[in-house]
């Protein structure tokens, strides 16, 4: 069979599981155009046949101690390391990052595995003894059951490791639906999840489309679900599931602002911006599209140095070692980035480095747009207020600090943002009064590690908990607390007050 006749099926109650759906799409390879693999969209049957898996080994699964399920994990984590190369080389046949790119996204999601290994400690409750007379109080995280995830197409390997592992971890069962333009990787991973020795239908994976995501928001057995895509669907996932009764977090969008101060160092700062801007081709919720120099004497200088770095950057497929990045992930988001250059020049902004009519020899039909590079963009710009999702890097100017920091916190997103200055009470009052979640102080993407948690705020983040880390153990179990008293303590006689 050949890769274009590679038919990716479902895997439920820990077996292959072809779909019997008669919708199909193609899997391509965004840096050729070529079909690589075909996707069956499944039904709403096939959804509810992984959550009676999930359920039926929901039971032992939840009852087994969690050290010996900290065990699996510890295999998985073993496996995931050897096998780290082959999952970025999926990666980048069906998204187009580059390899190293995809290797460090494999790296990010091995953390939350180890991170999940240590779930004997993350549950453990509190205590508090004669709390009254012989009366002793403790607490318990306990899992809630069936849940599912539903993650994009820019982190295949590593969005769903940020999820299912937490949430096995903590004693429920999973039902993953991938994304449907790069499904290899999720089930390379998941042969690995198996062959790790985790019990039939802790794991199941669900491959479709908005069929399935309102199947999984919908179903009754489901108690939970985790969601990461754009504003738009994250705001509908939450609402369709909550009011299902469903525990939700959501993660949407981003427009993500560098605040360069004058005292910065201006070659740092560019090439910060580099890495963050345009690698993985800007296809990242925390990729930073917006510069904001705070001086013209700053953004002029900063502009001056991002220029040719822009101009010189390396784009190619993922099997060039040299390249920088690759193409966009469709030639839908191809044809929607080079709209967005088109909108910018039509309302004014300064375009410095113009990626349109970017072409590969040899690679012709690939998905490729080149680095571009606005200058003077204003905020009532539609570049400036709409999440790219590209390698189009925008610079606003900002003639003062209280300046820069009132326009990003007027922006609706607020994923991550970074200031970089030599300045410790600049960069402590940005901490300190910036309205959104994760912040670098000269770093460009401060994902945090997996020991702490992930998670925007305003209309980048629905629901109350983040992903990953401590957030992800309270999200994925609920608290019970419990208080005892024995019989040789009780006093005879009803108590008609208060109990004490």
């Amino acid at each position: 069979m050949s890769a274009a006749n590679e038919i990716i099926h479902n895997a439920i109650g820990g077996a292959p599981a072809p779909s019997a759906s008669t919708r199909r799409q193609p899997v391509f390879n965004p840096a050729t155009g070529e079909p690589v693999a075909e996707l069956p969209l499944s039904t709403v049957d096939e959804l509810d046949a992984a959550v009676q898996a999930a359920k039926a080994a929901l039971p032992g699964w939840a009852a087994m101690p969690p050290l010996k399920r900290a065990r699996f994990l510890f295999k998985f984590k073993e496996l995931l390391d050897a096998r780290a190369a082959d999952i970025a080389r999926a990666i980048s046949r069906e998204h187009g990052k580059t390899h190293d790119d995809a290797l460090g996204e494999v790296a990010r999601g091995i953390e939350v595995v180890e991170f999940a290994c240590g779930i004997p400690h993350l549950l453990k409750g509190e205590f508090s003894r004669n709390v009254g007379p012989s009366v002793d109080t403790f607490s318990d995280r306990q899992p809630l059951g069936v849940c599912a995830g539903i993650t994009p197409f820019n982190f295949p390997a590593m969005v769903p490791l940020w999820m299912y592992p937490v949430a096995v971890a903590c004693g429920n069962t999973f039902i993953l639906k991938p994304s449907e333009r790069d499904p290899s990787a999720p089930m390379l991973v998941y042969d690995l999840f198996r062959e790790a020795g985790f019990p039939d239908g802790v794991l199941n994976v669900v491959h479709g489309d908005k069929v399935v995501v309102d199947a999984i928001l919908d179903h009754p057995d489901i108690k939970a679900v985790s969601f990461v895509g754009s504003t738009p669907i994250a705001q509908y996932v939450y609402s369709r599931g909550t009011a299902a009764g469903k525990r939700v977090q959501a993660l949407g969008g981003a427009k993500n602002h560098m605040v360069v101060m004058p005292d910065a160092d201006m070659d740092k700062a560019a090439d910060a911006l580099m890495g963050a801007g345009y690698g993985s081709a800007g296809e990242r919720c925390m990729a930073i599209s917006v510069a904001v120099p705070v001086g013209e004497k700053t953004a002029d200088a900063l502009v001056e140095r991002l220029k040719p770095r822009v101009e010189s950057l390396k784009i190619g497929p993922s099997t060039d070692a040299d390249a920088d990045m690759g193409p966009l992930v469709t030639k839908d988001a191809q044809e929607r980035v080079l709209g967005y250059i088109d909108k910018g020049v039509e309302e004014g902004a300064d375009l410095v480095v113009d990626g349109r009519g970017f072409s590969l020899q040899g690679y012709e039909d690939g998905y490729f747009v080149g680095g571009t590079l606005f200058d003077r963009v204003t905020t009532d710009m539609t570049i400036y207020k709409e999440e790219i999702f590209g390698p189009v890097l925008s610079v606003v100017r900002a003639k003062t600090y209280d300046e820069a920091t009132a326009m990003i916190d007027a922006h609706e997103y607020g994923n991550g943002t970074a200031i970089f200055t030599r300045d410790g009470d600049t960069a402590r009052d940005f901490c300190d009064r910036i309205e959104v979640g994760m912040v670098g102080v000269n770093v460009p993407i401060p994902v945090p590690v997996a020991y702490h948690s992930f998670g925007g705020w305003k209309r980048s983040l629905f629901g109350d908990h983040s992903i990953y880390g401590p957030e992800g153990v309270r999200f994925y179990t609920r608290l019970k607390t419990i208080t005892q008293r024995w019989p040789e303590g009780i006093k005879d006689g009803a108590v008609f007050t208060f109990p004490a």
